[in-house]
Formats: C-alpha cells, structure tokens, sequence
C-alpha cells in the first residue's frame, strides 16, 4: 500500500526529524565525556571543550589505568555481572517456567503468582535488609551484591508471559517422547524463547553493572566498591587527584584535572555496556513487545 498525500509525507519528515533530534541530544552528553577525557586539564578549565577534543593527550587514561583502585573496582564489577547475570537468569527460568502453566496443572499457581508480585511491590526496608545481609555473613563480599536481588520479578513476569504464548503442542511433543519438565524447559522452551532470554539477559547486566547503592551500604571497604559506588564516591569527592598517587602517575598531575579523570572514568565505565548492547539489541525489543503483552 502505497501513502502519496502529502499530509502523509510531512508526518514521516517531522517524524525523523524529532526522532534524529532526540537521538543526538541523548548522543552529546557521551560525546561531550569523550572529548573531556582525551583533551588538556588548560582546555577543559578554560572551557574550550565541546564536542571535540582540545590539546589531545591520553593523560587522563593513562592515569586511571594506572590507578589501582579503579582497576580492582573494574574487576569487581565484571565478577558481579558473570554472578548476577547468571544467577538472574537461573532463578528467572526455573520460577517463569511452572508459573507459566496453567491452573489446572500446577493448582498452585495463582498463590504463587501473587506473592512474587507482592514482594516487587513491597519490601521490608533498607534496615531489615542489611541485617538479613549481615546475620548470612556476606558483608563485603560480592554474594552481598547479588542475592538479595536474585528473583528479579519484572523480569519473571516477562519470560512467564512469553513462556505461556508458546504452543502448546510443543510441550505435548516432548511429554510423549518422554521428556519430564527440565528436559523439556532446556530442550524446547529455551530454544525458542532467545528473545524473551537476551532481554532480561540485558536488564540484568545493566542493572548490576550500573548499581552503586548497594555497594556503598553492604561494602565496608572502599577496596570491595564495585565500579558504579566507587564513581559515585569519587565524583562526590572535592579532588579524586590527591588520593594514593604513585611517583609515576605525578608526571601526569600537569596534564590532567578532576574534571578530564572524571570523563575517562565515566566513559570506561560505559564502554563495556556499549560494545555488549550491539549483540543483545536485535532479540530485544521482539522479547519485550512478546514478553508482555502474549498472557
């Protein structure tokens, strides 16, 4: 079917237009950073940085890459994300699986349902939740950042959704060839629901890769930050510069500035995020539109 009037055509241009000029606003403050980051502490202080570099150095990555503490807070962070994510997606699959059948099969059903939507609902509060934490003895320990998070319940919910749009004859198939419920959720279920599974996969890597609450609260040490807390504690900090500064990264103290490390610390940190988004983005949006609206 093809769309000539020209009221039609003017509503695509304005489209692209609005959609182009959306993307570049949330574009610039990204690009903004990366120019921060590769250019003098002189251009930066005197405001002459926009969208492209000034006076470029590597100054201020070679100052962070050299920086112990952000580097151990970098591997921090990778560790909760390989925990987090799996452990997402484990206990993600393995609740979404039987509460997607029906209430005939699993009579239970609708309790169950109920009671995991009242706790993404509800909670029992910072407090409790910390002394749970410490009473298990997980206190600075990366198990602190991923079980009290394990059963994330919008993500239940989405797989469920798409669990249950399956056909039915799918399940009826492997039932008679003998296949108990593990085998037909890993054989049949998991194979067919890679969209549904790359769009929590990509919740759950983002939340944890950007959470810095928790790390400050069940963290006693600043050695045990993950990457996002220890962010947030230095952009709080007056000067990030002054802080366990070896002999080597002194030569760099001319050429960089609060500011430009900041940039460099806040675009690494963005990186990882950026180069695995590609990969997830093509199930993404088909898992999200599926996930919640088959039911």
């Amino acid at each position: 079917m093809h769309h000539t009037s020209t009221a039609y055509r003017w509503f695509l241009r304005s489209n692209y237009v609005i959609l182009t000029v959306l993307a570049l606003l949330c574009l610039f403050p990204i690009v903004n950073i990366l120019a921060i980051s590769f250019s003098s502490s002189a251009a930066v202080n005197a405001g002459r940085v926009t969208l492209w570099p000034v006076d470029f150095t590597f100054s201020s990555y070679r100052y962070m890459l050299e920086n112990h503490q952000f580097i151990r807070s970098f591997g921090t962070s990778l560790l909760r994300v390989a925990l987090g994510v799996s452990v997402n997606l484990l206990f993600t699959i393995l609740v979404a699986y039987p509460l997607s059948k029906e209430a005939v099969t699993f009579r239970s059903r609708t309790a169950y349902a109920w009671i995991f939507v009242f706790t993404m609902l509800f909670s029992g509060g910072l407090i409790p939740g910390y002394l749970i934490v410490k009473e298990m003895g997980l206190l600075d320990s990366v198990w602190a950042l991923v079980l009290p998070g394990a059963v994330p319940i919008f993500n239940v919910l989405l797989m469920l959704n798409f669990f249950r749009g399956l056909p039915k004859e799918l399940e009826e198939a492997a039932w008679m060839d003998g296949a108990g419920h593990l085998r037909t959720l890993w054989s049949v279920y998991l194979p067919v629901s890679l969209p549904s599974v790359a769009t929590v996969t990509l919740f759950a890597l983002v939340g944890h890769w950007n959470a810095w609450f928790d790390g400050m609260i069940y963290m006693r040490s600043p050695e045990h930050y993950p990457l996002a807390t220890y962010l947030q504690s230095m952009l709080q900090q007056a000067s990030v510069l002054t802080e366990n500064v070896t002999f080597e990264q002194a030569a760099l103290l001319d050429q960089i500035s609060d500011r430009t490390t900041q940039a460099a610390q806040i675009f690494l940190s963005i990186l990882p995020i950026l180069a695995i988004y590609p990969f997830l983005q093509r199930y993404f949006v088909h898992g999200l539109v599926v996930g919640s609206v088959k039911g």
